[in-house]
């Protein structure tokens, strides 16, 4: 098979189904902006620190591929072959949060991204994942979409906030706290 099929040279993208959208369509802005979230996401999975919680971040990753395959299909028939999305996954996120948050320092002040290279990429994972959350809810204001997907985004972004908190711990790196002048 070959990558590349001169179909998207006139700025048009084929979604499942065959309906093709200009590139800059919202709902191609969606789930792009999934797509580069499950990729900083994989960088970020490589750092050592979290080589305990491999599976757990591997699995986001499935979920994050399947959502953008919801996002990415409008025609019926396909979207009735696609499997459900999980629902269950925020609770999952909300009991490792848990787990993480009686390990590290009490939060006393906003951070600022950075100290240690895993920390940075986790921030960097968590602010675009809010930015496919804005591109989620722009989608949902002008189609209809599982308000499902919007939830995971927003729990899966304080996910990696906490991810960040836990690699700075991991690590014995200090947090950086937000100070005016």
């Amino acid at each position: 098979m070959r990558i590349y099929t001169r179909t998207g040279d006139d700025g048009t993208t084929g979604l499942f189904g065959g309906t093709r959208l200009k590139k800059d369509n919202v709902r191609i802005e969606a789930y792009g902006t999934v797509d580069e979230l499950n990729a900083f996401l994989g960088k970020l999975i490589e750092h050592d620190a979290l080589s305990p919680h491999l599976g757990f971040f591997r699995d986001i990753q499935s979920q994050l591929f399947l959502l953008g395959s919801h996002l990415a299909t409008i025609d019926p028939k396909m979207k009735a072959g696609l499997p459900p999305f999980d629902s269950k996954a925020t609770t999952e996120f909300e009991k490792w949060m848990d787990e993480v948050d009686e390990k590290v320092p009490v939060l006393k002040n906003f951070l600022l991204p950075g100290g240690h290279p895993s920390v940075a990429d986790a921030h960097v994972a968590r602010a675009v994942c809010r930015r496919a959350e804005r591109r989620c809810v722009s989608l949902a204001e002008v189609e209809s979409i599982d308000s499902e997907l919007i939830v995971y985004l927003n729990r899966l972004s304080d996910l990696l906030f906490t991810t960040a908190r836990y690699l700075s711990f991991v690590t014995e790196t200090e947090e950086i706290a937000w100070k005016t002048r």
